[in-house]
């Protein structure tokens, strides 16, 4: 059995698991419960792209909601596999650990995936209904958006569920995580900006700060390709030339992978040290 071929037997396993796991039916109905109401709210706006108050809003309340999910979701189903005992019997299978973590992340990011499109496809119906219709660009950019979100956060829990001992550790390691990159983010961006020594060093910090969350970076990013780059203020110029250029996409999407190989690249190497010197 090859490689690709052991991944997507792991990522077919892992389908089934979390298609019969309670806790992805749960975060399905909170997910399409959100997504219904952020819709409705946003309702009336003619496409996806014009950036309105709104749409700041919405985008706001995903980047809210959907990581903490992505967050719990990941890191419980890679730390129940050490849990459980499930990885011991798989590493007695020619598995090596990398392909079992791009296997649980492939499999994982289709169930979110689904979930996102039947949220969404739910929420878009019950707008026409309340005689609300959705213009079809606007809700294929939520949609898009909160897949790329997923995505890389999932990457993130990945890395989690690699560090983490037991799903009490993951869970506190995600909310911590979600915390410091969704909640305390602007007040670590004012803080470290007030220490530093030259005015010089603002812009260039900003910009370091920003590739260093990836919730930040999707946000910036979409806001900047909606036109509403001068939000942020001259010390992102830069980025607003770059991300509404003709390359601006392929750049982005470039960090995004780079995002998602060095999270699970990160995790493998953890796990495998853990493996090897005996760790829990």
């Amino acid at each position: 059995m090859n490689g690709r071929l052991r991944i997507f037997t792991v990522a077919q396993r892992e389908i089934k698991l979390g298609f019969r796991n309670s806790w992805t039916y749960s975060f399905l109905v909170l997910l399409s419960i959100f997504t219904i109401g952020i819709l409705l709210l946003h309702s009336g706006v003619a496409t996806s792209s014009e950036y309105t108050d709104m749409t700041g809003t919405v985008i706001n309340m995903v980047l809210y909601l959907l990581p903490l999910v992505t967050l719990l979701l990941g890191g419980f189903s890679v730390a129940l596999e050490k849990e459980d005992g499930h990885w011991g019997l798989l590493a007695t299978y020619p598995l090596s650990t990398y392909q079992f973590l791009w296997g649980k992340w492939i499999g994982l990011a289709i169930i979110l995936l689904t979930m996102l499109f039947f949220s969404f496809g739910l929420a878009g119906i019950i707008t026409v209904i309340f005689n609300q219709p959705l213009a079809l660009p606007t809700l294929l950019f939520f949609w898009v958006f909160s897949a790329v979100l997923a995505l890389v956060y999932l990457s993130i829990a990945i890395l989690i569920g690699s560090i983490a001992k037991n799903r009490w550790q993951a869970l506190f390691i995600g909310i911590g995580v979600w915390f410091i990159t969704v909640v305390a983010w602007s007040l670590i961006i004012v803080s470290t900006l007030s220490h530093l020594p030259s005015y010089n060093m603002i812009q260039p910090t900003l910009q370091i700060l920003t590739l260093l969350n990836p919730a930040e970076f999707v946000r910036v990013f979409s806001m900047m390709r909606l036109g509403a780059g001068s939000a942020f203020g001259a010390d992102y110029d830069m980025w607003i030339t770059w991300a509404t250029s003709n390359y601006g996409l392929f750049i982005f999407v470039a960090i995004f992978i780079s995002w998602i190989v060095a999270s699970i690249c990160v995790g493998g190497f953890i796990w495998n040290r853990r493996d090897k010197y005996g760790g829990a």
